[in-house]
């Protein structure tokens, strides 16, 4: 490969670019493109292999707080007119990276005695997802089961509007069926999100191991969800609409469950 890219026709400027805008090529590669310092260094934190890191001298800004492993290996210069047609937003720092995906296993996940769980059945945003695994990551979330997903959690509105976040908190991608057996298994109380249940979201106890449920955007949760819940809960609406944008609502039932617990 070479050190220093200048062409836009450049092969491996083409396959960036297709990566960050075909969802196809990400599950083919096993590949994705991380923007940005904070987010490359959080990944390389979080175990990811960055197998290239491509930066453009002119606009690179280093983090103090975000540091980036940089080697003579991984590293690729590439020009501004270059690095502008990769980059999927602007003053990102001047940097990306092209990483290798990991596979999400429910099997992997590292629990506490009591944990709480957040479950999200086939989002369609990539941005509310990003959004969602912020809130996760600030509340300290143990883990996050995405499943019968519509979107790529490697997509990189995603990343970009979860500021990395993906690579901070421990995520799993499983069907809604092989969540609940887990779930089941491993003695955590189901708590599903539904606009005709009758008990209020603080109504319930969150303190030993929880799971709360959110469902897509335009449907809701799944009847295999209200089928399995321990209980099921709404946050009270008070005026002219009936909901709130799914991410909005995860962090009032994420903080909810955290208060429970003395944060």
């Amino acid at each position: 490969m070479e050190k220093r890219i200048t062409s836009l026709q450049n092969s491996e400027v083409k396959r960036l670019v297709a990566l960050t805008e075909k969802a196809r090529d990400r599950r083919e590669q096993n590949r994705f493109v991380v923007e940005g310092v904070r987010e490359i260094s959080l990944a390389q934190q979080s175990g990811y292999t960055i197998e290239t890191v491509f930066l453009c001298p002119e606009l690179y800004k280093p983090e103090t707080d975000y540091p980036i492993n940089l080697t003579k290996e991984n590293l690729v210069e590439v020009s501004a007119e270059v690095y502008n047609k990769m980059a999927y937003r602007a003053n990102d720092g001047g940097v990306l990276g092209l990483a290798e995906q990991k596979a999400h296993r429910l099997d992997d996940l590292l629990l506490p005695n009591k944990p709480l769980i957040l479950v999200l059945e086939s989002l369609e945003k990539p941005g509310n997802l990003g959004a969602i695994l912020r809130t996760c990551d600030a509340a300290g979330v143990d883990a996050v089961l995405i499943c019968d997903g519509k979107t790529d959690i490697y997509n990189p509105n995603a990343i970009r509007s979860g500021v990395g976040c993906l690579f901070t908190n421990q995520i799993a991608v499983c069907s809604t069926e092989e969540a609940i057996s887990w779930l089941n298994q491993n003695g955590i109380s189901i708590f599903t999100t539904d606009l005709s249940a009758s008990q209020h979201y603080h109504q319930v106890n969150y303190k030993n191991a929880s799971a709360i449920v959110m469902g897509s955007e335009a449907w809701g949760v799944s009847k295999a969800w209200i089928d399995a819940a321990t209980a099921c809960i709404k946050i009270p609406m008070k005026g002219r609409i009936d909901s709130m944008n799914v991410s909005t609502s995860a962090a009032i039932l994420v903080y909810e469950a955290k208060r429970q617990r003395g944060f």
